[in-house]
């Protein structure tokens, strides 16, 4: 039964930002608003909760922490990539090493250095937004 709340616009996309730091989760929600205020975002602050959030949800990008107790962003990445091929998932951590950023590519992510700048997150959502239009796989 649909609800009375105004229904979401086919435009409106899910963004979910994963960091472990409250912190750069403060910073990665107000870059995309201000980037994207008509997109929706949900935080999590680990990787369970991201994939309650997923489940739950449907989820159309993802900005993952790749440092994080438990589970890491790159195992998230790779269970989020299997639920949805077509997904775009950035990667973001400070540790620049070639093999965290070759992880990061193994599982079809973007990799981005941290902090995270308004410019590499609007190339990225640039990108994003093509591959949605796009219903890219």
């Amino acid at each position: 039964m649909p609800s009375m709340t105004q229904p979401p616009s086919p435009q409106t996309v899910t963004v979910l930002v994963v960091d472990d730091s409250k912190l750069a989760r403060a910073v990665a929600v107000r870059l995309l608003r201000q980037l994207k205020p008509d997109w929706a975002v949900r935080e999590a602050a680990n990787a369970e909760e991201a994939a309650a959030i997923a489940a739950a949800e449907p989820v159309g990008v993802a900005l993952l922490d790749f440092n994080m107790p438990g589970k890491d962003g790159l195992a998230l990445a790779a269970e989020l990539r299997a639920q949805n091929p077509g997904m775009p998932i950035a990667v973001i951590s400070a540790n620049i090493q070639d093999e965290v950023i070759a992880r990061a590519r193994s599982v079809d992510a973007t990799f981005m250095p941290k902090p995270l700048t308004g410019e590499a997150l609007a190339g990225f959502l640039s990108g994003a937004s093509l591959r949605l239009r796009r219903g890219a796989p």
